[in-house]
């Protein structure tokens, strides 16, 4: 592994309260996982699986240089930022941000399962975090196409997806718009209603987006968001990201009605 590999882990560690934080949910001692910040060390394939896992990176990603790793996550450099101040397009973002409702009951992690666009018949379920940042209210989604064959990295052939996006609360609706960050070659868009109730469980939308076919084609889902908690295991978590056969006694019924429970009229889809 290159020389890279310990300031990359130090800059996807940035992005959480402490190292102790993520050594906690990581179940990595505090003292070993030092040495990989350090570069005294390199983790095992085992514990690399399960730093990637936990952060969304594949292992040869942690390897890149260092400016190279900063874009493809998504940070941003000081020169960006600077530049940023007469974007054009967040001009004109920032009307919806102005009158946007706060978010902050709803930030944490969720469970998102959907009619997979891209193998008719399956269920996709992904991995959601929905944070607030600086004001604005941002969002990640784990996804992977595929189910693995065993335990070691060696059995996962699937494809794997890392979604970014900003999120905003108009008029009792949840708007959601990402872009697929390893490749830069999709968007889609989410429309959930909102949960009214004093606990949040689930919340009920629609998704457009396109197939990962050759044809690219436009599609719509329905799709539904179980609420996992604000502080998750994501090892744990992301080990349910993958494809599910629609009768999957792991997918739970409620959810499963709740994915055939559209209505077309007048050309239109209508969530109950």
């Amino acid at each position: 592994m290159s020389d890279h590999f310990s300031p990359n882990l130090k800059l996807l560690c940035s992005h959480y309260r402490s190292i102790a934080e993520v050594c906690r949910q990581l179940a990595i001692n505090r003292a070993q996982f030092n040495k990989y910040l350090s570069g005294q060390s390199r983790p095992t394939a085992y514990n690399l699986k399960r730093i990637c896992d936990f952060f969304g990176v594949e292992d040869y990603e942690l390897g890149l240089p260092a400016e190279q790793f900063a874009g493809l996550i998504g940070a941003r450099s000081g020169a960006q930022e600077r530049a940023a101040a007469g974007d054009p397009l967040l001009e004109l973002l920032q009307p919806l941000r102005e009158h946007a409702s706060s978010l902050s009951r709803y930030c944490g992690y969720y469970l998102e399962y959907a009619n997979c666009m891209s193998v008719p018949g399956q269920i996709l379920v992904s991995l959601v975090q929905l944070r607030e940042e600086r004001g604005s209210y941002l969002f990640e989604r784990q996804e992977r196409q595929g189910r693995p064959h065993g335990p070691g990295p060696e059995a996962d052939d699937s494809v794997r997806c890392r979604y970014l996006g900003a999120a905003f609360y108009l008029q009792d609706r949840l708007f959601l718009i990402d872009y697929e960050s390893l490749t830069g070659n999709e968007m889609s868009q989410t429309i959930l209603i909102p949960s009214f109730k004093s606990r949040i469980t689930r919340l009920n939308g629609l998704k457009t987006g396109v197939s990962s076919g050759d044809r690219r084609t436009p599609a719509c889902t329905r799709v539904v968001w179980e609420f996992l908690g604000a502080e998750v295991n994501r090892v744990n978590a992301y080990r349910q990201v993958m494809l599910y056969a629609p009768d999957d006694p792991r997918i739970d019924a409620e959810v499963r009605q709740r994915l055939g429970a559209a209505h077309l009229r007048d050309g239109l889809f209508e969530i109950e």
